[in-house]
């Protein structure tokens, strides 16, 4: 196991992101992400890996 620790961490609140213009368009940009070897989502959002906040049922739909 490596005992390697990151430089530098950045938290929601250390992060702003400003609108600008950009040469790619949307349709351009794809944002799926392999979530396992079978399950590929194409918004990465999903929520915490607790059985209080996300029950079974809702993870798999």
């Amino acid at each position: 196991m490596s005992n390697v620790l990151p430089e530098q961490g950045l938290s929601f609140d250390d992060v702003l992101l400003l609108p600008d213009y950009s040469a790619i368009l949307p349709d351009e940009v794809s944002t799926r992400t392999r979530l396992t070897k079978a399950l590929e989502l194409n918004i990465p959002i999903v929520s915490a890996a607790m059985d209080t906040v996300t029950e079974s049922d809702t993870a798999i739909s």
